[in-house]
């Protein structure tokens, strides 16, 4: 078989147990399908793209118990699937046949997802939305987003943003991430493998697969993983190298609470604790979560090792707290499997890039999100609107003749007068909108969840709140405001290009008023 890790494919031959399942989704003249195999009752399921035949048939069947109020009800139709993937659920040239049978079998693909004690979602990375999820993802997913799956009180990853593993994706990297997951009323994590993967032509989405704990119980040595023990120089060499460190590195015992069995002496120094002191203690104790750890700890343990670092918050000794990530791999001592920590401090690093991202994303004089930032927010609706059917709508104001407001009065005074907008317009609107600072004396307001008339309503308050505003040394300033919601199947641009068109058109009937497109 070929290992089709992180490969991009969109027709493929999957083989389950002893049924093969040929989809064919191109011209037959193509090189048109690729293997990929795994036991019939789903463990060692592999992260080959061979599942995207399956996802391109597949519906995502989710929780139709979610509560109206959450931002994103996880609830995708037939009809909704066809129209995001271009792909249609009805493949006459999908069959199931066993590989000595003459005749093909014709089966619901769905089924035969959901058959599969592997839990695996389909996700669309730039929203952070499931596309696809079979019965063994939802019965572990609930009512939970994939924000609160990734980011739950026993989660686990080495980046906050989805988007941020596609080059090690491509490259085929180990990519594994703990989530936060349901079982029993009970949430517990669960490792998660991530690869990438195309589906009718749309953007690159993420599969993820969860490992379930039997796949990786047994603490059986490989021949790659290294003894603590061996004869000779070699077990000098792994003190040595222990010893000799730069890094941080910690010796754990998973089976003992996460006893921490040594500790090298650039732990000791980074941490603040003796090596006697280290040995009293637990990997629970240096978390900043406490004991909550211990069931992220065991199921990291049963990982194999190769995955990217994960992150996590640690205490030191004074009691300050870092941002640390840790990569942990199985090693043996004295017949035991045990962890080998290494920590790697990136609180810094963290700050920059928090610092970067807000200088990215933000406009420096009001502070608002600037137009880079809302152009995403507006492509993650518009997925959200061919998803959930979710309305959306837009709102575009722009400051009335706000060059003389510029000319007389400086533009000092100007930029005053733009953060006493931004500041109003913050006051009036929900957490759930997006306010950003369009360009010049624009601003655009994103309302989810509003139709037209809901807008019309707020774009006439935010109107009359700017007409009220007085502050003694500016100047007073009234806004022309453009209002639309956006409709089936537009694009971005036409959206936007109405809205514009709304505004100037109030500009023209006299300005300080509002109009719909």
């Amino acid at each position: 078989m070929k290992d089709f890790h992180s490969a991009k494919v969109d027709i493929h031959a999957i083989v389950v147990g002893e049924w093969s399942l040929l989809i064919h989704c191109g011209s037959p003249s193509a090189s048109w399908f690729h293997e990929h195999s795994w036991a019939a009752s789903g463990q060692g399921l592999a992260m080959g793209l061979a599942w995207v035949g399956l996802c391109a048939c597949a519906v995502l069947r989710y929780s139709e118990n979610c509560t109206s109020n959450r931002k994103r009800q996880q609830v995708t139709h037939r009809a909704a699937f066809e129209r995001t993937s271009g792909m249609p659920l009805s493949m006459p040239n999908v069959t199931l046949t066993p590989p000595r049978a003459a005749l093909p079998i014709p089966m619901d693909l769905f089924e035969i997802l959901n058959a599969l004690c592997t839990p695996v979602w389909i996700v669309l990375p730039e929203a952070q939305e499931i596309l696809l999820a079979n019965r063994a993802a939802i019965e572990l997913t609930g009512d939970l987003t994939v924000e609160e799956m990734r980011h739950g009180s026993l989660s686990a990853h080495t980046h906050e943003e989805l988007t941020a593993y596609t080059p090690l994706i491509l490259s085929r990297e180990q990519v594994i991430e703990i989530w936060t997951v349901k079982r029993g009323g009970n949430r517990v994590p669960l490792s998660c493998r991530l690869s990438s993967l195309r589906i009718g032509g749309q953007p690159d989405a993420i599969l993820v697969e969860g490992v379930i704990s039997g796949e990786l119980k047994a603490p059986v040595r490989s021949r790659e993983e290294p003894s603590l023990t061996q004869n000779g120089n070699e077990s000098h060499f792994y003190e040595m190298l222990f010893r000799t460190n730069s890094a941080p590195m910690l010796l754990i015992d998973p089976a003992s609470e996460g006893r921490i069995v040594d500790a090298n002496e650039a732990a000791t120094r980074f941490y603040g604790y003796s090596r006697a002191e280290f040995s009293q203690k637990h990997t629970w104790e240096i978390n900043a979560i406490g004991r909550e750890i211990l069931p992220v700890m065991l199921e990291i343990a049963k990982l194999p090792g190769g995955h990217k670092p994960l992150s996590f918050v640690h205490r030191l000794a004074d009691g300050s707290l870092r941002d640390v990530q840790t990569y942990a791999g199985p090693v043996e001592h004295d017949g035991k499997r045990l962890m080998l920590c290494v920590i790697h401090d990136i609180t810094e690093q963290k700050r920059l890039k928090t610092e970067l991202e807000r200088a990215a994303l933000r406009d420096p004089l009001t502070g608002l999100w600037n137009r880079r930032h809302l152009l995403l927010l507006l492509e993650q609706a518009r997925v959200q609107k061919q998803l959930y059917d979710i309305d959306y709508s837009l709102i575009l104001l722009d400051a009335d003749l706000f060059k003389v407001i510029n000319d007389q009065y400086g533009h000092f005074v100007g930029d005053e007068v733009l953060v006493t907008l931004a500041k109003a317009f913050e006051a009036r609107v929900r957490e759930t909108d997006s306010i950003c600072r369009w360009g010049g004396e624009e601003f655009v307001i994103l309302l989810p969840h509003t139709r037209l008339e809901n807008a019309v309503y707020l774009a006439e308050c935010l109107r009359k709140t700017v007409e009220q505003i007085q502050v003694p040394h500016l100047p007073k300033v009234t806004v022309s405001i453009g209002v639309a919601q956006h409709q089936d199947d537009e694009t971005t641009e036409s959206l936007i290009m109405r809205v514009d068109g709304a505004l100037y058109q109030a500009k023209a009937l006299g300005r300080n008023r509002v109009v719909s497109a």
